[in-house]
Formats: C-alpha cells, structure tokens, sequence
C-alpha cells in the first residue's frame, strides 16, 4: 500500500491550505480581533470551529465517502437535491461571491491604497482585469495546481504575511486585557466567533476542494481508496494546524491595534491601518503583496475546482476550458459592483448553505451507523433546509426584509424556534429530521423482517 512520503505530504497540505486561505480569512479574523478585545479566546475558539475544525471535517468527508465529488457525496440524498446543493454550493464560493471578492477584497485593501488620487472605478476594472488574466493562466493547467498554489504562491504568501506579523505581534500596540469588547462579543463571544466562521466561506470550500486534494494524491501515485482517503485527511490536519495558528495571531493583531485605533469599519481597513502604523509607505506594499497573493492562490483553486465540477455535471455541455473563461469573465463583472454589494448579500446565502453543508458532512461520517440509508439523508436534509431558509430570510439587509414583510413571521420564530435569535435555529429542525429518518429506516427494515 503506497504511502506519500512526508515531503510528498506537506506540499499537499501546503496547496490546500494554499486553497482555503484567502480573502475572508485575513480581513475576519482581524475585524473579529478589533471588536472581540478581552473576549478575544473564546470569540477565536468559535472562529476555530467552524473556520478550521468543519472544513477538515469536510476534506475528511469527501475522502471517506469515496466519492469522485460533491456532487456524487450530495445526490445520496437524491440527485434532485444533490444537482441543486452541488450548484448552488460551487456558484457561492466562486463566480457569484467568493472569487469576485477576492478581487475587490485585494483591491480594496491592498492596491488601492498604493495609488491614492486615482479614479477609483477604472482602477479596480484595470486591476480585476489582470488579476482574472493571472488565475485564469494558472486554472487553465489544472494538472499543475499543486506546483503552483503549494510551492510558488502559498510560500510568497506566507513570506510576506509572516514580515508583517512577526513586527506587529512583537511591538503590540496595547495589552489585550485591557480592550472592552463590542457587539455581540461582549455578552456572547463564542457563539459570535462561530457565526464569523461562516464568512470565511471554508467548511464549503471544504467540500469543494476536497476532490482537489485526492486528484492531486492520486497523481503522486497513491491509488487504493482506503490510503487515498488516509493522506487526505493527513494533509488536512497538517494545513487546518497552519491555519489555527494564523488565525489566532491576526486576531491578536487586531485586537492589539485597538490601542492606537477605534474599530474599523471592516477588517482590510484594520490591516491597512496596521501595516501603516509600522512600516509607513512600505506597509501598503507589503500588504499589497499579501493580500493579493492570499486571494490569487484561493481564486486559482475556486475556478478549478468550479470548472471541473460543471463539465463533470453536464458531460454533454461545455468542456472544462469553457466553463472556466465563464466563470472568470462573470466574476470580472460582479468583482466591478464593489466589495459592500458583494457582502450585502453574501451573508444570507451563506446562512442558508453552511447548515446544509454541516449536516451533511457529519451524516457523511456518521453514515456507517446507518448504512448512508437515503430516508434518512431525505429527512435531515429536508428539514435542515426549511429551517436554513429561514436563517437566510432573517439576514436579508433590512430593505428587503421590509419589502417582503417579514417581520411578522421573523418574530414569530424568534419566540418559538429555539436558537433561532442567534442564528443557530436549525439545530432542532435537523435533530427532527434526523429523528424521523431514523424511524422510517426502522419501519421499513421491521416490515422487511
């Protein structure tokens, strides 16, 4: 049974954690550290779990499964449900919010402030332009992701990231304890750290990347599922340990630049601050470079992984090349609306899909004490999205809520729907469901007998 070598092993680790590590991942984590203040170890021990312990408990899913996808995982529960899950997941996470962020975000946070006095509009187009010129070179030679996302891009990043870190962390601006925390970090920081989890987008990059991870294993050699599945799970544990480590010292970053600065409206408005205090005009560089790289290297895995999901879909549709251009070419257009529209409706979306994508990934885990029985995946999955669909109505912006009149049937569930005001109301619906499938299952095998 071929193994990976361990050399083999970390630079598989370091592409996928080249892919989850992007945009979301530096601007949260720093906006949760300015707001967190002293409650910063609890908010970052909720952060943790669903930015770091789902989406490894998503690669290991996929891996276990020993499915070629998402799709293939997902259509267990019928393939009705696993086409509509599989598009609306990979559309998230790549051409309609993710990969357009991407672009704004290392725009917004990093060139721009390298070009003060410049129109803003037709610079970014300029930017977007070639930043989507530059991932669709590198998405266009699939076979080449490990090589380039995990020995040129993620190794750049990490230099530059490490540059300014290493200076912010030993020079700190003030003592964390002394901090007073904002929002809901003040009276519920845990519980608010995993909800921010959420827009990192990565327990569903998780699932997507995941069939990355096991082609590029494979290419190295290793071909017997079971060892496949082993090394992937492997890799992800060495990257999410990167990751938490990352996490928490751009948190504590944030938290420290409190001293010298209020709360910043977002998080790449905090590390432009930061990078400023102690480098100058040096510091926009080298955020710059940071931020960039971070975003190029995750959108160069999102539209891989988004091409070879749809031409594996529609066989009889457009090849791989095809529906990369595509993606890149919608993407370039959504990235040109500006980063607050992409993040106005972002939020919803993702409180809609990230309790699908959890329900899924533990029943994946949990299927051998039901044999993977479809009633129950049918049942759980049913009611877990009913009770998703409210949590995406309750964070429509306020705009919307007023013109569908939702107020009335948002209160109601807030009185009667446990955990529904903290944006967790579906953990009971899913228990439900879960519970039913088990008695269906149960009913049908007495029957057999």
């Amino acid at each position: 049974m071929k193994r990976l070598t361990f050399r083999q092993l970390l630079a598989v680790a370091s592409m996928l954690f080249g892919l989850f590590f992007g945009a979301g991942n530096l601007i949260f984590p720093t906006s949760m550290g300015q707001m967190a203040g002293r409650n910063l170890w609890p908010a970052a021990a909720g952060l943790l779990v669903t930015g770091v312990g789902l989406p490894l408990l998503g690669v290991a899913a996929l891996s276990v499964s020993r499915e070629e996808g998402l799709f293939e995982l997902s259509r267990r529960a019928g393939k009705g449900y696993g086409l509509f899950f599989t598009c609306a997941l990979y559309l998230t996470i790549g051409p309609f919010f993710s990969i357009p962020r991407c672009a704004t975000v290392s725009y917004t946070v990093g060139v721009q402030h390298l070009l003060p006095g410049v129109p803003q509009g037709p610079a970014l187009a300029a930017f977007s332009f070639l930043f989507f010129a530059a991932a669709l070179f590198f998405s266009l030679r699939p076979g080449e992701i490990l090589t380039w996302v995990g020995k040129v891009l993620n190794p750049l990043f990490l230099l530059f990231l490490g540059v300014l870190l290493v200076r912010a962390l030993t020079a700190p601006m003030a003592s964390v304890a002394e901090l007073e925390p904002t929002g809901g970090y003040l009276s519920s920081p845990f519980s608010t750290g995993l909800l921010e989890g959420y827009n990192t987008m990565d327990a569903l990059a998780g699932l997507a990347f995941g069939i990355l991870v096991v082609r590029a294993i494979r290419g190295l050699g290793v071909e017997e599922p079971g060892s496949v599945a082993r090394n992937a799970v492997a890799a992800g544990v060495f990257s999410s340990l990167l990751m938490a480590a990352i996490y928490l010292l751009v948190t504590v970053a944030g938290a420290q630049s409190r001293g010298e600065f209020g709360v910043s409206a977002n998080g790449g408005e905090a590390l432009a601050l930061i990078a400023d205090y102690y480098f100058g005009s040096a510091g926009a560089a080298i955020l710059a470079c940071t931020v960039t790289i971070a975003c190029l290297k995750t959108t160069v895995g999102l539209l891989t992984s988004c091409g070879q999901t749809f031409a594996g879909m529609f066989p009889k549709g457009p090849s791989y090349r095809v529906w990369v251009v595509l993606f890149s070419a919608v993407s370039f257009l959504l990235a040109n609306l500006g980063l607050d529209a992409i993040l106005a409706y972002s939020l919803p979306v993702l409180m809609f899909l990230y309790p699908l994508a959890i329900v899924l990934i533990l029943l994946t885990l949990l299927g051998g004490r039901f044999g993977a029985d479809r009633t129950v995946l049918a049942w759980c999955l049913g009611f877990t999205g009913a009770a998703a669909l409210l949590d995406f109505l309750r964070t429509l912006p306020v705009g919307a809520q007023e013109a569908l009149h939702l107020q009335p049937l948002l209160s109601l569930m807030e009185t009667s729907l446990p955990l529904f005001a903290q944006g967790f109301g579906w953990i009971c619906p899913a228990l439900l469901g879960l519970a039913a499938g088990l008695f269906f299952r149960w009913r049908r095998a007495a029957k057999a007998a």
